[in-house]
Parts: structure tokens; sequence; C-alpha cells
């Protein structure tokens, strides 16, 4: 499809390697990963194989040496490690909340730093991905939307936080050992810093890796992105990547989206559930999932409620609404509704026939709820008349 220039932001990406240094292998296609090979001196005959071998070492087995990788000869072992690493991003910190939720705090190209969190729960372990460091959308009831934009990250820091993730979870396997199939982490979601569809072309290589059935071998109904609503980018993630999409609804009507989400300044509410009502069909997902955090006497009304639903028939999406209850940040200028509030809201939703299941807060204490992720080293604190400004409330 023909894109505008807008669409994927003019944000520095980190090349793969520095000048001259060793080619980090984490993040590229197989076709990249082969050419690579050729480049190297791997004949062009055994590069395929060579391929697959080295792929199902680095993301079914997480080996990072190369040393380790025995059904290929010792030196050509020794040329992969001369000239490609295998790494991934750094954990800098660990944070477990009292429920069980853990957050990261890890290091990316350039010594800047993003948060990433794992949410375990009795039938599934999820892992909330970042896609940028910081975020362009400044949507006025988040944290991560108080921290600048600094650049995208590449395809290998994307999936690189799965594979650190299963590295601090003991969940690779053994070669040579039977296959444990319950999985820790069995889902992702793309839910973290930065707005995905703006840094596409990596969020879909990082998945299509994630995909993989040599590798780390997750369902595509396992993976779930998370949108504000990019709209001539929704039906490329139907056909290039097809996984289950979420989106940061949050309001029914265009003023008030308007503040809460300003990208729907560009793309207003008619153009984002008319983008959205031929998703389902085009990546066979099932329902679309409507993220709709809770502000006291904001966007908490019946009125809201009943909007909502008729904005869903309207344009015959199947769906289910999640409703967030907010999550409070220092300085943060709304209030989360009152729980009463919420069951009144859910109720509503829940007897004109769609799911609305209210989201139990996860990691609060650790500041790893949905809306609170904002990496250290670009933390620098707002007051709250500065927040509220930019929000479009001190009037």
């Amino acid at each position: 499809m023909t894109q505008t220039a807008p669409i994927t932001q003019d944000v520095l990406t980190i090349p793969r390697k520095l000048p001259d240094g060793p080619v980090n292998l984490v993040g590229m296609t197989r076709e990249a990963m082969r050419e690579a090979l050729i480049a190297t001196g791997t004949p062009e005959k055994q590069a395929r194989m060579r391929v697959g071998q080295i792929w199902q070492w680095i993301y079914q087995w997480g080996v990072r040496d190369f040393a380790a990788m025995t059904n290929l000869a010792k030196p050509y072992r020794a040329l992969l490690g001369e000239r490609f690493v295998i790494e991934v991003p750094e954990m800098v910190s660990r944070q477990v909340s009292a429920d069980g939720t853990r957050k990261y705090l890890v290091r990316i190209a350039g010594g800047h730093e993003v948060e990433v969190v794992y949410i375990p729960e009795e039938d599934r372990g999820t892992l909330c991905v970042s896609s940028q460091v910081g975020c362009t959308l400044t949507c006025s009831f988040c944290h991560t939307g108080t921290q600048k934009l600094v650049r995208n990250l590449t395809a290998g820091e994307i999936v690189g936080q799965v594979m650190m993730a299963r590295d601090d979870l003991g969940e690779w396997p053994v070669p040579g050992q039977p296959k444990d199939e319950t999985r820790l982490l069995s889902n992702i979601v793309l839910m973290g810093m930065g707005e995905p569809l703006y840094n596409f072309d990596n969020v879909r290589d990082a998945m299509k890796i994630a995909m993989d059935p040599e590798g780390i071998s997750l369902s595509r109904r396992r993976i779930t992105l998370s949108t504000s609503g990019v709209v001539p980018e929704i039906a490329r993630t139907a056909e290039e990547i097809g996984c289950q999409l979420a989106i940061s609804f949050h309001a029914t009507d265009d003023e008030t989206r308007n503040v809460l989400v300003p990208i729907n300044r560009r793309w207003n509410i008619d153009a984002l559930l008319r983008a959205l009502a031929s998703y389902p069909k085009a990546s066979n997902s099932e329902r679309i999932t409507f993220e709709y955090v809770m502000l006291d006497g904001v966007n908490d009304s019946d009125d809201d409620a009943r909007r909502l639903i008729a904005l869903i028939r309207e344009h015959g999406i199947p769906a289910k609404i999640n409703l967030i209850p907010f999550n409070e940040w220092p300085g943060a200028p709304y209030k989360r509704s009152s729980n009463n509030r919420i069951r009144a809201f859910a109720d509503i939703i829940y007897k004109a026939g769609y799911a609305s299941p209210i989201r139990t807060p996860r990691g609060e204490d650790i500041m790893a709820a949905c809306g609170q992720l904002k990496s250290e080293t670009e933390r620098a604190r707002k007051s709250r008349r500065q927040i509220e400004a930019e929000a479009g409330l001190d009037r």
C-alpha cells in the first residue's frame, strides 16, 4: 500500500552493528540472515540449511555462544564467532510486585532504557513489550506519554525483550532433553512503551520471529498489538502480521478523544471504526479488543456506555471491551472511576451482548500497571500544572 511519510515516523533506529564491529543476528529475518552468511563465505547452496540450524539454536534453545552449536563444524563456528554476535537487551533491574508481576528495566544500544512487564496468571504468562523509547502520542492519561520519544527499537531489541524474559524465567529447553510444553511466557502484548504502528517494520519482523514454528513458536492468536489508531497501518497489520488487535479507544465522542488520545485529531473515531470493520475478516481474527480506561467524570457515564455500544454495532465489529481502572501516577490529571461506576458501565455493555471484563490492576506497587511505564533515564518529573496544560485541562 502507498504510505505517507508521517506514518512511519522520522525517528532514528539504531543500526544492527557498530562500524566494523560484529553483526547481531538477533532480529534478522531468515532472508537477511541468509544474505549475511553468504557475505561471510557460506556457500549459497548451504546457506538456507545453515540459517535453519542457527535459527533453532538461537530461538528454540536460547543459545548465545556459537561454540555450543554442535551440529556445525568447529571451523565454521569459529568463523561465526568472529563475524557475528547473539545479543539481547541488558537487564538493568528487576522489580517483583506483591502479586508476582515482574517489571524489568532494560538497556539497549545508545544507553537508552525501556521497561518490560511480565504478568503471571493461572492459565497464562503475558509479556508486555515496548516498541519505542518514549512515545510521541501524548495521551493525557498515560505516564509513558509524558516522556519524549527518543527512537524506535530495532526488531532485535523487540524480540530480544522476549528472549531476556525467557532467560529470567528459566524457560529455554535443554537440547537433548524432553521439551516441557508448559509455557511460563505464553502471550505477548505490544502494549508497553511506544506506538507499535509507528515502528511497523521492526515490530512486524520481531513478531514474525516470535511466531516462527522453529523458534519461540507462539501462535499469532497469542500475540496482541495495541494501537491508538494509526489508521493507514491497520490493514497492513492484518496482512503482514495477522495477530490479535487491541484499540486504545477510551472515549465515545471526538471532542473527548481528541484530549485523551490526540491522534484522534488526525484519524477520528469514524475513520478508525471503518478501518477496524474489515480487520477481523482480513486477519481471520475473532474479535477486536476495545481498551477503555475508566476516568472519573470524563468518560464513565451511562451515556458513554450506550454510545460505545452503538458505535460498535453501527460498524458491525466483533468486539470485546476491556475496562481498565485508571492506574494513577505522580502528577496524573485524572482520577480512577469508583468501583460502583465501573461495574454499572460494565453491566450496560454486558447486557448489550458484549464481553466487558474489568481488568484487575497488576503491579501497581512497582509502577508496572497499564499506562504507568516510563524509563528511569528519561523520567524527568513534570509538575501537575505542566501535565494538565498539555492535556488541555487547565482551562
